[in-house]
């Protein structure tokens, strides 16, 4: 098993039950595959390095969890799809 970080950045023009719907859908797709989500860092709404989509705003989650190696490549392609998901990001975490 494997550490993973997954950085989400979901849009800032939705409603809050929509974005925690939103959230909780991608760590649903954590746990289908295989992952076992160990916490989640609620950053708030924080200001774009460069605009996208017309948004200069956006919400920051980072979820870390474990997961076999081909787990990140499966969430991936489903949170790639995902409306209200303007960016993401999963990196493997080295062992200290």
């Amino acid at each position: 098993m494997n550490k993973y970080e997954l950085a989400v950045v979901v849009s800032a023009k939705i409603e809050d039950e929509e974005r925690n719907a939103t959230i909780d859908k991608v760590k649903a797709y954590v746990e289908r595959f295989g992952g076992k989500i160990s916490d989640v860092d609620e950053w708030g709404k924080k200001r774009l390095a460069y605009e996208i989509q017309k948004m200069h705003e956006g919400f920051y989650y980072f979820i870390h969890f474990e997961a076999e190696g081909t787990a990140p490549a499966e969430i991936e392609s489903r949170v790639r799809i995902m409306d209200n998901v303007i960016r993401f990001l999963c990196i493997r975490q080295e062992e200290a």
